[in-house]
């Protein structure tokens, strides 16, 4: 076997269907396109979600919410995982640098300390947001958090 060789399975093809070529080839006149009316048109081309004129859902619904172009996304850390991480990594100080460099955290990621969970370890914290009971409680065990 070599490529000139070469066919479809037998059946596996069918000749195209040759559109306005006539009245004789049963696909002439119209070219299959039925009379009047936008599709029988050339340059006809449906719009995605298109409803034969009908008003769209995406119309129909109402507006609701908004979404601030300029939100800031944190990603939540609570005591309780602070003090999971400072054990598995055994460190005292723990910063967005060392949250990358474990992968834990993408490297554009904001981390938010908060007051969840149980925390007993003197930890230094970096982090660029943090709340009032966390602050409260990261500095009553003798530990620091600096907000970058």
């Amino acid at each position: 076997m070599e490529l000139h060789n070469l066919k479809p399975a037998k059946g596996s093809t069918k000749n195209k269907k040759r559109i306005g070529r006539g009245a004789g080839s049963g696909r002439g006149g119209t070219s299959t396109r039925g009379h009047k009316g936008a599709k029988s048109r050339s340059g006809y081309s449906n719009k995605r979600n298109f409803e034969g004129g009908q008003m769209p859902l995406q119309m129909r619904l109402p507006k609701r919410g908004f979404k601030s172009p300029n939100r800031v996304e944190y990603v939540p850390f609570n005591l309780s995982r602070l003090q999971s991480i400072s054990e598995k990594y055994n460190v005292s100080e723990i910063s967005p640098e060392m949250l990358y460099e474990n992968g834990i955290i993408k490297k554009r990621d904001k981390v938010k300390v908060l007051g969840g969970g149980e925390m007993t370890a003197k930890l230094a914290v970096k982090a660029h947001g943090c709340s009032e009971s966390a602050k409260q409680a990261i500095e009553g065990l003798g530990g620091s958090i600096t907000v970058l």
